[in-house]
């Protein structure tokens, strides 16, 4: 019978994963040119239904069905295909026959609840690349990328990091079983990985036209602060609900993912007044997401101080790798990758250097004299991840280049994907303008509405 407190906690968790898209959209909307605030938005949100979709056809089996061989490398994309095995059940209790609701159950909770958590993790992965092609790539392309790249990499690295073998009753992926590895929610199976991909598909892709040599500012920071906002919220289901009821350890993640995210917007403001002269609005939204995503994989096995010092390297470290893609000549165009990647491997490998254990992982890392052992199992892990999400997200771009192509054509990109793409705007100033404006006498009289602040035109 399930356990009602976890299965309302783990429904409201879900809920709150699947708004962090949402946000993400907001998110990457606001940081993009007003030219390109629907199509980024667009980007998020479709990818909520194609890999909604897919997760309950066949993606969910894969990275949570039982291993196919013993290496631990891919789940049986058949054994719960469309659900099968895992709607039936009494969903109805019967006091007058005796009978108990007896549904399938992962841990205390429906094995339906979990299916839906894991699917905003997959949704939300998937939705992250995009900030990494803003501007510039075919929607449709986009819509096949992200369905192919669902399937042969997220799924998979999803049963390698996610599925224990005491937690889905079968046999479950290396990186949780056998190396052992530590991830509560998600910093290598999500922005690793995510993070990886968005560098490869970026470079087959190419650099936006002018970049770097045009500004290419945000145009709507509020957004951006709200898409920020939403995300913190959102992140406390990511975290906290990655213990998969309401207890202790949700509790001990749900603080850690507090502090860290606290002190990396700190830290990057701090690196901001350092090297700028002034902290910025979109310095502090994106300190808050990178401490985030690094205690994601480190909520259950670093203190609450720790989480602090986690917060604070990635808030420095990521504020710093922001600038690499000038030096280094890659056109990522809203950090995903010195933000995510960056971020994810500063959580997973300080793991192995502040993991106590007294925490619920309840293993030591080297500064609370659990040796090596720990820090090695992190970095292999990270590894691993890094380098098959690299070749397969290359293999896929690059096909998809040479067939379909990823790219809109110069005189689209300088129009603006919103109309080529989607033929809509974002911003719609002409009844202001065709009336002669608000506040004005006639249209003679009316001068160009200016963007808002913020916005490039």
């Amino acid at each position: 019978m399930p356990d009602t407190g976890d299965t309302a906690w783990m429904m409201t968790a879900t809920a709150l994963v699947l708004l962090m898209t949402p946000g993400l959209a907001l998110f990457y909307g606001g940081m993009v040119r007003s030219t390109s605030v629907l199509n980024m938005m667009m980007m998020s949100l479709s990818s909520i239904g194609l890999v909604g979709i897919l997760w309950v056809l066949y993606g969910y089996s894969t990275a949570f069905g039982t291993s196919v061989g013993d290496a631990g490398l891919i789940g049986d994309p058949a054994q719960f295909a469309g659900m099968r095995g895992l709607t039936a059940g009494t969903y109805l209790a019967d006091a007058e026959a005796g009978t108990e609701v007896a549904v399938p159950l992962v841990g205390t909770i429906p094995a339906l609840v979990f299916v839906a958590f894991q699917a905003t993790f997959a949704i939300i992965t998937v939705a992250l690349i995009s900030g990494a092609v803003a501007d510039r790539m075919r929607f449709g392309s986009w819509l096949v990328f992200a369905g192919i790249w669902a399937s042969v990499v997220y799924f998979p690295v999803a049963h390698w990091v996610f599925d224990f073998d005491d937690v889905t009753a079968g046999a479950g992926g290396w990186i949780a079983n056998d190396l052992a590895a530590i991830d509560f929610a998600g910093g290598t199976a999500v922005h690793i990985n995510a993070g990886v991909a968005a560098l490869v598909l970026a470079v087959v892709l190419g650099k936006r036209r002018g970049w770097p040599r045009e500004p290419m500012r945000p145009h709507n920071l509020t957004l951006v602060m709200l898409g920020a906002a939403l995300l913190w919220f959102g992140w406390f289901g990511f975290n906290a609900g990655s213990a998969l009821g309401s207890g202790a350890v949700s509790a001990f993640a749900f603080l850690d993912t507090i502090a860290a995210a606290c002190a990396a917007m700190i830290a990057w403001l701090v690196v901001e007044r350092l090297r700028d002269g002034s902290p910025t609005s979109l310095g502090a939204a994106s300190g808050v997401v990178a401490g985030l995503v690094a205690i994601t994989p480190a909520c259950s096995s670093v203190s609450p101080l720790g989480a602090i010092a986690v917060g604070a390297v990635a808030g420095v470290l990521c504020a710093l790798a922001v600038g690499w893609k000038y030096r280094l000549g890659f056109d990522d165009s809203l950090d995903v990758v010195g933000v995510h990647l960056v971020g994810g491997l500063v959580g997973t490998l300080l793991i192995g250097f502040l993991a106590t254990a007294d925490s619920p992982a309840g293993v030591a890392g080297l500064f609370h004299g659990g040796g090596l052992d720990q820090l090695w199992r992190q970095a292999v892990g990270a590894l691993a991840v890094m380098a098959y999400s690299a070749v397969v997200t290359a293999v896929i771009a690059v096909a998809l280049k040479r067939t379909i192509g990823l790219r809109i054509s110069d005189e689209d990109e300088v129009t603006g994907i919103d109309e080529t793409e989607h033929a809509e705007s974002g911003y719609d100033f002409s009844s202001l303008q065709a009336g002669g404006g608000l506040g004005t006498s006639s249209p003679t009289a009316s001068a160009p509405v200016p963007a808002t602040a913020g916005q490039e035109s």
